[in-house]
């Protein structure tokens, strides 16, 4: 006999919360392995476009980050060819060189210390959507992540290498956790990498689905309680833990160089 039909939300929510703490724990993947994990699984949803992007995460010690290294596109980072970094993109760990687009992310992680990890790239529909300068329009459930969550850079301030552009990206920022950069591309951030890795994935789907509704007719607004609601439902710790784990099993199913040893998701 059925014992829940009668609940109300609040306490459906509170208890599908409460089994996911114990359901979906942390996992016991480096920070290494995540990172790594995250560039094959950010090319497998169509985030490469040659050696454009960038992907990082805060090091263990304060202004030091790991990210890719430069020559290499998405599809051939391991945890063995990342590099540690730090805010002068002076190479700590590792061989080679950071791409000096990276300089941005010095700047955010200074301005954010909420933000533990940058994911910046620049996908096909994301890149496409930017060329119109509009803003991200949420208004599929599935991308409630992103509502009232998603900046908007109009002004291209060019290729972002400078001090200049690190100051105004992560001012256009603020406190939001994506921002779409017209006639760029995209960049997400996160408390965990999980979460980043999350957010990516769906910026790119979000604007796919903006460019396909844009073709068919007007696009209407979601009722912001309900899409706050959702996004609040969709953004927590352990959803974005159980997402990544789901795309970190089929990245290593197509990529299972990117990673040395077992890795139990």
């Amino acid at each position: 006999m059925a014992k829940t039909l009668q609940d109300p939300k609040d306490v459906l929510v509170d208890r599908a919360e409460r089994q996911m703490d114990r359901h979906f724990g942390d996992s016991e993947l480096t920070t290494r392995q995540k990172l790594a994990l995250t560039c094959r699984i950010a090319y497998d949803g169509g985030h490469d476009s040659g050696l454009a992007g960038q992907i990082s995460s805060r090091g263990r010690e304060p202004g030091t980050y790991y990210t890719q290294r430069l020559g290499l596109g998405f599809d051939e980072i391991t945890e063995d060819n990342l590099l540690l970094v730090n805010e002068d993109l002076e190479v700590l760990e590792g061989t080679g060189m950071p791409n000096p687009a990276n300089r941005f992310h010095s700047w955010i992680y200074r301005e954010r210390a909420d933000v533990n990890c940058i994911i910046h790239t620049h996908p096909l529909h994301t890149a496409a959507l930017a060329m119109l300068e509009v803003p991200l329009v949420v208004s599929q459930m599935d991308t409630t992540p992103l509502y009232d969550d998603c900046a908007f850079l109009k002004d291209w301030p060019g290729v972002p290498v400078g001090n200049e552009e690190g100051e105004i990206i992560s001012a256009a920022l603020g406190d939001k956790r994506a921002i779409l950069l017209a006639h760029h591309g995209q960049l997400v951030t996160g408390a965990t990498i999980e979460e980043a890795c999350t957010l990516a994935l769906l910026i790119e789907r979000a604007a796919r689905l903006q460019l396909l509704a844009m073709s068919a007719g007007t696009i209407r607004p979601l009722d912001p309680a309900l899409a706050r609601e959702a996004h609040d439902w969709t953004s927590t710790d352990r959803r974005s833990k159980a997402n990544f784990a789901y795309c970190a099993r089929k990245a290593l199913r197509n990529h299972p160089d990117c990673v040395t040893g077992q890795v139990d998701l």
